[in-house]
C-alpha cells in the first residue's frame, strides 16, 4: 500500500471514529448473554432503557445507568431518583403503547414476572430485550455487570459487582456452620406462603448457616398449611411482610408454644425489599439475617 493510500485509510478511520463519538470501541458490537441463554446484541451502548420490574430498575441504578432509564413500572421506588421515572403500568399489566412511545433502545424484561410471551412482541418490533431471572446470589452481580455492559457504564458496574461478591464471600466465611439450623421463611400469612429451594432466599439462608425447611416444595413460592409447619418444627421462623414494619401476624405463631422457634423466641423479621428483591440491597438483608440466625443454637 502506498503512503498516499495509507494516509487516506487513516483519515477515513479517523472520520468514522469521530462520527461514533470519537471512540473506536463504540464501533464494536456489544453482546451479553441473558438469563434465557439469548445473545443480546447492541451496535452501541443503550441510551433509552425501560425496566419492567422494580428490582430491575434498581439494578440499572447500581450499574451506573440510572440516567438512561426512561420508563419503568409501579413500586420502582429505590433509589430515590427512581421515583421520578415515567411509569407505564405495573409488572403484570403495562401499556405497550406507552412503552413504544418512550422509544427505548433496550428493554429489561423480568421473565417469570412479566411473562415470556412478551418477548415475541418486542422481537417483532425490533426492540432489543435482556431477560432477567436472577435465582442465585451470583446472579445479582452478573445482572449488574450485564446492564453496565449494555449501557456502556462498565467502569461503574464492575466496581459494584465486585463489592457485592466480596461482601457475600465475607458473610459466608463468617456465618457458615457445619450443622445448619432449620428455618421457615414466611412470605405471607393468608394464604400461608413460603419459598422452595430454588428461590434466592434459600441461598441467603444457606449463606447464614440455615437451611430452608420447605426446600423440597415443588413450586417456587408454595402455599402451605399450618399443620405442615408444625410437622417440620423449624428452629426459627423468619417473616418479611409488605413494608419496613414487622408484620403483626408473625406473633400469631405464639399460639403454638410447642414449636421450637416459638419456645426459644426465634421469631425474626427482615424487611422484604432486603431479601425479596434480587438487588445490591440483599447485602443489608443478608447481614440482618446472619446476625439473627447466629443467635439460634
Amino acid at each position: 500500500m502506498t503512503a498516499k493510500a495509507l494516509q487516506y485509510t487513516w483519515l477515513l478511520t479517523a472520520l468514522i471514529c469521530l462520527a461514533a463519538g470519537g471512540n473506536s470501541s463504540a464501533l464494536a458490537e456489544i453482546s451479553v448473554l441473558d438469563f434465557n441463554n439469548r445473545e443480546v446484541h447492541l451496535t452501541s451502548p443503550a441510551q433509552r432503557i425501560v425496566a419492567l420490574a422494580p428490582h430491575i430498575a434498581e439494578n440499572v441504578f447500581s450499574a451506573g445507568a440510572g440516567d438512561k432509564l426512561v420508563g419503568t413500572v409501579s413500586y420502582s421506588d429505590y433509589p430515590e431518583q427512581a421515583k421520578s421515572i415515567s411509569r407505564i403500568g405495573n409488572f403484570q399489566s403495562w401499556s405497550l403503547e406507552s412503552l413504544v412511545a418512550l422509544q427505548p433502545d433496550l428493554v429489561l424484561l423480568w421473565g417469570s414476572g412479566n411473562g415470556m410471551d412478551t418477548l415475541a412482541t418486542f422481537e417483532r418490533l425490533g426492540i432489543p430485550v435482556f431477560v432477567s431471572e436472577p435465582r442465585k446470589l451470583r446472579d445479582i452481580p452478573y445482572t449488574i455487570r450485564a446492564i453496565g455492559k449494555l449501557a456502556g457504564t462498565e467502569n461503574i458496574s464492575e466496581v459494584e459487582a465486585q463489592r457485592i461478591e466480596r461482601a457475600l464471600h465475607t458473610l459466608q466465611q463468617q456465618y457458615s456452620r457445619d450443622n445448619p439450623v432449620s428455618v421457615f421463611y414466611q412470605i405471607w400469612n393468608e394464604p400461608l406462603q413460603t419459598v422452595n429451594g430454588e428461590h434466592l432466599i434459600s441461598q441467603l439462608l444457606q449463606l447464614c448457616g440455615g437451611t430452608n425447611a420447605f426446600a423440597d416444595a415443588t413450586t417456587l413460592a408454595p402455599k402451605i398449611n399450618i399443620e405442615s409447619v408444625l410437622a417440620r418444627d423449624p428452629d426459627a421462623i423468619v417473616a418479611s411482610g409488605m413494608d419496613t414494619a414487622r408484620p403483626e401476624w408473625l406473633d400469631n405463631w405464639r399460639s403454638y408454644p410447642s414449636l421450637t422457634a416459638v419456645r426459644n423466641q426465634h421469631l425474626f423479621f427482615i424487611p422484604p425489599d432486603y431479601v425479596q428483591r434480587p438487588t445490591a440491597r440483599v447485602l443489608l438483608g443478608a447481614r440482618q439475617l446472619c446476625e439473627k440466625l447466629a443467635t439460634v443454637q
